[in-house]
């Protein structure tokens, strides 16, 4: 996890002071960062990764085939917690009076990856699209995903950050390649690499490849100030081995996964860092 952390010095020693909508950062702009899932799960070692967070929020998104809306109290359920790193913006206050339900999160990521709602009226389960592309075409240029609907931003508790991915199959392996909007370099990102090169490592196995490069090119690169201190305490870690990830080898359906059958193996990191996360 090298790259992440020469991300975050650059970032420190290069990047602009900007004020935007929730406070000043200090940013650059269009990164690209790639990960080899080949040595290693891409998990951050310099502090504590919040895994369980990471797998059920992809279990989340990975369900919401044929619904309406996405619900914090399921994501509650999966993560069995109180509350989970959604559950501020169900409760925001720009959210509320849009909101039709406790813990309504109106229509973000995964109701566009699975039930993406065409003008004439179809629902479109991009990822199982995107899944019977790579087996029957896996040379397509056309494998892609995206959470980016613009007729549907203003029933969003939040915008997608991570907009679209693509994938990309060559000599009977399979690379990702996301695109983020917006990253916030400290807290979000870490659990972003995580989470996408999770979703690699799914993907292949419903498709019967080989997971390769999980790609991020991230676009608003910022630390906000408030964060300035827990970064420049990340920065003297030094990183460590990266762990593994075990699957479920038994499971070959892209909704088959349940929270048991996603487990990070040898895992060794830093302490945490506790930050404030900015809404």
């Amino acid at each position: 996890m090298k790259i992440y952390q020469d991300v975050l010095r650059r970032i420190m020693d290069e990047g602009v002071d900007r004020e935007g909508r929730n406070g000043f950062t200090r940013a650059l702009f269009a990164v690209p960062i790639r990960f080899n899932l080949e040595d290693g799960f891409p998990a951050v070692t310099t502090k504590k990764l919040a895994f369980k967070a990471v797998k059920s929020e992809l279990l989340w998104f990975l369900a919401m085939k044929g619904k309406e809306r996405a619900d914090d109290e399921h994501l509650k359920e999966l993560n069995a917690s109180e509350r989970t790193i959604w559950t501020d913006n169900a409760e925001a206050d720009y959210w509320k009076p849009k909101s039709k339900f406790k813990g309504d999160l109106g229509r973000v990521y995964g109701i566009q990856w699975r039930s993406w709602t065409a003008p004439d009226g179809r629902v479109i389960d991009q990822l199982a699209d995107l899944i019977e592309r790579i087996k029957k075409t896996p040379t397509d240029r056309r494998l892609i995903v995206t959470a980016w609907n613009p007729g549907e931003l203003h029933d969003m508790a939040l915008p997608p950050c991570h907009m679209f991915f693509q994938c990309f199959v060559a000599n009977g392996k399979l690379s990702l390649h996301m695109v983020q909007r917006s990253c916030d370099m400290f807290l979000g990102v870490p659990f972003n690499i995580a989470s996408y090169a999770l979703l690699l490592r799914i993907l292949a196995q419903v498709t019967g490849l080989k997971a390769h490069e999980c790609i991020l090119t991230l676009q608003d690169v910022h630390i906000y100030h408030e964060h300035f201190d827990a970064v420049r305490e990340q920065l003297v870690r030094e990183p460590m081995k990266l762990p593994t990830l075990w699957l479920n080898p038994e499971r070959k359906g892209i909704d088959d996964f349940i929270m048991d059958d996603i487990k990070l193996e040898n895992y060794i990191s830093h302490s945490a860092i506790k930050a404030k996360m900015i809404v």
